[in-house]
């Protein structure tokens, strides 16, 4: 099964005090390439998320967002630090000797003053392995799209290579007549310049010739370019380069059909087989 490279998917969930919510998207790469987002809280749980995506995607470029918030009661638990309390007071009442005219602080200014509140740390570990339990359900939906995705390209080159073996049926029918003109034509010429013909010189130059102008090769290597392709549409890994590869062969190959073209009807053909390859290299681009 091939899959896409461009994806999206969510994932979300409120547990062990904390709102999280993951969000996945992916592009076309030529490798595999994270770009992992976390709450400063969180950063120490990098390299596990690194790891759960390497296991579950071979290519692409990916947006790996986590966004937290946490529960509310999770911050109303204060805790007051009463040696600075104390000392803090303490350094009240001295001023207030020193000085008839210094008042004492009020309660919410007590609060205010830096170190005075401690709010507890939150649960990082509890909210850790929940984070990594979505960001496996996450990651389900991710490849979950990619395949439906990549069922769809798939479709798509299916078609293109029926096309192309169609187009290389064509030329095939037409061999014989192209070379029997070819050979007409080259003799008639010959003709025309010569008074008196060396008949086997003749016939081994047109031999030569034919040979240079022979497709054959060309249109069994597309052949087997398609079974090739079809082949790899149906391993179950990440094919996009090995699929990559084969568009090059298939490009080659056409290149080399129109070059040695005898005929407008084989010029045609490799005109369209060009136009099949670039759209089937259109949609590899996108294939994990």
């Amino acid at each position: 099964m091939i899959r896409s490279m461009t994806a999206f998917a969510r994932a979300g969930g409120e547990q062990a005090g904390a709102d999280l919510t993951w969000e996945l998207r992916s592009v076309n790469h030529r490798y595999l390439e994270a770009f992992v987002r976390l709450p400063d809280e969180l950063r120490a749980m990098e390299p596990l998320v690194r790891e759960r995506v390497n296991a579950r995607l071979g290519r692409g470029k990916l947006e790996c967002v986590l966004r937290c918030r946490w529960a509310p009661r999770q911050l109303a638990a204060l805790e007051l630090d009463h040696e600075r309390i104390t000392a803090l007071l303490d350094a009240c009442r001295e001023i207030e000797n020193r000085s008839a005219e210094a008042t004492s602080p009020g309660v919410v200014d007590l609060l205010r003053w830096p170190g005075v509140v401690r709010e507890p740390e939150p649960d990082t570990g509890a909210v850790q392995e929940q984070a990594l339990a979505l960001l496996e359900q996450a990651l389900v939906e991710l490849v979950a799209t990619r395949e439906r995705e990549g069922e769809q390209i798939k479709a798509l080159l299916v078609a293109r290579l029926d096309g192309v073996e169609q187009q290389v049926a064509r030329a095939r029918e037409r061999l014989p007549e192209v070379r029997q003109k070819v050979r007409e034509k080259l003799q008639a010429r010959v003709a025309e310049l010569l008074d008196k013909v060396d008949n086997d010189r003749l016939e081994l130059e047109l031999v030569l010739l034919a040979q240079k102008m022979d497709v054959d090769e060309e249109l069994d290597r597309l052949g087997g370019h398609v079974a090739e392709t079809r082949r790899v549409l149906e391993r179950d890994e990440p094919v996009g380069r090995r699929l990559d590869f084969l568009m090059q062969e298939f490009n080659r190959e056409a290149n080399t059909l129109g070059s040695k073209s005898a005929d407008s009807e084989t010029t045609a053909v490799s005109v369209e087989l060009k136009v099949l390859i670039e759209q089937m290299r259109e949609q590899v681009q996108n294939v994990e």
